[in-house]
Parts: C-alpha cells; structure tokens; sequence
C-alpha cells in the first residue's frame, strides 16, 4: 500500500512537470491557433458522446446512456458555442477612454478533480475550459471511472497530437490514491474541484487556489399561481434525467395546501409513487450507508432498480418513489440530497410557509447551491431570489437542467459555484473565464501633469489639492475642512 502511495505521489509530480512544460509552448500560440484545437476537440467529443456515455454507464453503474449522452453534448456543442468567441489569449482589451489594457494570461496547471456521477462531461467541460484559457490540465479520476475518463482523455491525446501539440498538454493519474490527489492539488498552479464536500474540503485546504462546489440539496416550489401540469412535467423531467445525478436535480417537491390535490393527481400521472407504510420504512433503510451519508449503492438508479433493493412491489412504469416527508435533518432522510430517483414531498399552508422551508432545507445540505420555482407571480418570485440563500434561482424550468444551462442562458458547466454561504470562491457557473488571470496595464492620468513630478518625486502637496478639489466636487469635503 506504501509503494502505491509512494508511486502515486510521484506520478502526480511527473505529469504537471510535464504537463507545465506543455503549457509555456501552447501559451505562445495565437487566439486562432488554440481555438482550433478547441473546435477539433468539441467536434470529436460530440461525435464520440454517445459511446463515452455508455461507457460511463457500463463502469459506474450510474444514470442512463441517453441522458449521459446529452451531458457530453452539453460539455462539447453548446459549451463550444458559447466559448469560441471569447477572446483569451493576449490583450483580450483596450479601452482608450479609461487608459486601461486588459492583457489574458493563464493559470498555468489545472488540477481537475473528476467524479464518478459524470466522468466523462466534467472531464470534457473541464478539458475545453482550461485549453481555452492557455493552460494544461491533470485529471485525478474517480477511482470508480478511470476507464471512462481514460478513454476521455485518450481521444484528446490524438486530437493534440494531430495538430501537433504536445499530448503532455492533458495528463490523467493513472495510480488514484488519496495522497497522489493530494500531491497533484499541491503541484498544481490552480484546482478545478468537482464532487463531494470532504473532496472539496481537501482542494481548499491545499494551499492551492481552487474553485470548488458545494453539495446541493435543492428544493422546487410549486406555487398556487403556477400552471401545475406545466410545473409537474419539467419537475419530473429535471428529476429523472440522469437517474437524479446532477448536483441540481430537484429533492424536494414544496406545495401548497389550496392545490396539493391537483399537484398529487399531475405527479401520479406522470408516473410517481407515494410510499407509504412498510414499502417508505424499506426504501428510508436503504437510504443511508454505514458512515450515516447517502449509500452509494442507491446513486444513480431507477425507480424499478430502487424498488428491487428494498425488496417492494411498485406499479410498472414508476418513474420516481416519492415521499411525503414531515421534517427536515435528522431522522428525515428525504430532507437530505439523493442522487437517485427518490424525491421527498412537503405540503406547507402557503408561500411564506414555503419561503421557510426552502430554507431549512437548503441549511440542510444545500446552501449556496440552486433552488427552482414554478410561479406566474412575479412579486413572490422575486421575493425568493431576494431571501433564499442560493446561487442560482431557476424559474419555471427543471432545476437540473436549468442550473447547467440546458434550459436557461446560464453559462454551460458542470461545475456549480456555491458562494462563500456554500463554501465556495464564487456563485458562478465556472467557465473559462475563471481560468486566466488579467494583467492590466494602466496608462497615467492628464489630471496630474509631468510638471508635477520632478526627478522621480511627487509633489505631495499638488496632489493633494486635486484630491480635495475632486472630493469638493462630489461634496465629500469634511465640513470642518
């Protein structure tokens, strides 16, 4: 175990040297020549979306092919189209007015941590964002999908090495251990942290810069004034793709009492299944592994696979196994985050109700991350995205879906900022422009004269009596000046 330890230890030293040394001859390259590189990648990538999906899926055991296959589509077509304009090499802007150039200049080395709900769409998001931006990129696997995400960065190998960049450019440890992650994060010149809260933790904690994300818990209120079949069938539809393994997915369905009937009658219509009695205690058994957090046996699988492993009969055709939960933490397993197809249900009095509970439970495992609402009031909607504690608030769109920028204009990712609520260094969805520095060059002002400067000194009293003339201006003189 020592010698694993040891050998992946100096793997991780091996590839960012390598990969550093990649780097300093593609951050020479022009903004035409690396966007050619990116479209070959994205054009390939999309081509291959649907065999690296079954692939992930054969390995993991996670999600769905056809649905895996739209995240790579997401992570190659639509992030390309969003990105390829971008300007990231070089000066990238020059504003004559304000004297100021703006000049990109990368990272260096992304350490990209990779998880096993979606190898191989964060491994080809987080490939084309860091390429984009000048820099390198090692991947450190998880340990569960190094096949998957491999064969992801064998395909970018031979794209690189077609175009005659160096395939040191993206490297993957190919020996996964903690201490290999460990050492990659130290190496690194910036770390890309997708997965779970102790793993992003670790990112932060490395001394490293890093963009990493918290859980999500997220909560989707259905609200009276919401077209309900409309609200149901995007509810159904952000929850069972995938299986539920998009840190968006929906977790808890919120509803008022005034329309609870008619939100329950949508819901079965649409292929869910209340537990109650004997079949909830099974399936709430099932839920929780042996450290107390979400079994892992659970993650990603069908309501009929779910049904199977808590040894209960569900009508066919279920799609989600649903719960009428009564509280929220502890001894409440549907108040929690569950990347599969269950999804906890609360009926509440009205939409201030509601505005608590959200609340309680985004406390509950999802601060930071994502909410959705489905409402046709514009004044209770902006009071949710003015009081809940999220990053995003998807309105009247699947919450997965949504989130990653599917079904809204947010920036296309796989990587879902939290905010410093959520533990996280931003509230973006990360992209390329959170992977190069700028550089600015700031041109010297008219206002002071090079009369006013004298062999190197400045003259302080000058330059204080164009401070006090300026702040006389805008009224900010003390009153006893």
């Amino acid at each position: 175990m020592a010698d694993k330890d040891l050998a992946s230890i100096q793997e991780a030293r091996d590839l960012v040297q390598k990969a550093r040394s990649a780097q300093l001859d593609f951050a020479r390259l022009s903004q035409e020549q690396i966007d050619q590189v990116i479209q070959a990648i994205a054009k390939v990538m999309a081509a291959m979306a649907e065999d690296l999906a079954k692939l992930a899926v054969e390995e993991t055991g996670y999600g769905n092919w056809e649905d895996k296959k739209q995240k790579n589509l997401l992570a190659s077509e639509k992030l390309y189209q969003r990105i390829h304009a971008l300007k990231t090499v070089g000066v990238i802007e020059k504003d004559r007015e304000q004297k100021i150039d703006k000049i990109a200049v990368p990272a260096g080395v992304v350490a990209a941590l990779i998880p096993s709900t979606n190898p191989t769409s964060t491994t080809i998001y987080k490939a084309l964002i860091s390429l984009k931006a000048g820099n390198g990129i090692v991947f450190s696997p998880h340990p569960t999908a190094t096949n998957c995400i491999g064969k992801t960065v064998a395909i970018i190998h031979q794209v690189l090495k077609e175009l005659n960049i160096s395939a040191d450019l993206v490297g993957m440890t190919t020996v996964p251990t903690l201490e290999g992650t460990g050492e990659l994060m130290k190496q690194a010149d910036l770390i890309l942290a997708t997965g779970g809260p102790a793993m992003v933790k670790a990112a932060y904690s490395s001394g490293t810069p890093a963009l990493g994300v918290g859980p999500g818990n997220v909560p989707v209120f259905i609200e009276k004034s919401a077209d309900i079949q409309a609200a149901v069938r995007r509810v159904m539809a952000g929850k069972t793709f995938d299986y539920g393994t998009v840190c968006s997915s929906e977790q808890a369905l919120v509803t008022e009492e005034s329309i609870v009937a008619e939100v329950k009658k949508a819901l079965l219509a649409e292929g869910c299944y209340f537990l109650e009695g004997i079949a909830a205690e099974k399936v709430k058994g099932l839920m929780t592994g042996p450290r107390g957090s979400m079994n892992p046996a659970i993650v990603g699988q069908s309501a009929s696979a779910l049904a199977q492993m808590a040894g209960i009969e569900i009508p066919a055709g279920t799609r989600l196994l649903v719960y009428e939960e009564q509280g929220v933490g502890s001894g409440y397993p549907f108040s929690y985050e569950k990347l599969t197809s269950l999804l906890g249900f609360y009926t509440v009095p009205d939409w201030q109700a509601a505005d608590k509970l959200c609340t309680q439970l985004l406390k509950n495992g999802g601060l930071g991350h994502s909410m959705a609402i489905h409402s046709n009031n514009e004044e209770i909607i902006r009071h949710f995205g003015l009081t809940q504690p999220v990053s995003r608030l998807l309105v009247n769109t699947p919450s997965s879906l949504g989130a990653v920028g599917v079904t809204t204009n947010l920036d296309p990712s796989l990587t879902l900022g939290c905010g410093p609520v959520g533990g996280s260094s931003t509230t973006d969805n990360v992209g390329v422009k959170h992977l190069f520095n700028i550089r600015y060059v700031a041109y010297g002002l008219d206002s002071v004269s090079p009369s006013q400067v004298d062999n190197n000194t400045v003259d302080i009293e000058a330059i204080s009596r164009l401070v006090f003339e300026q702040l006389k201006k805008m009224n900010h003189v003390p009153s006893n000046a």
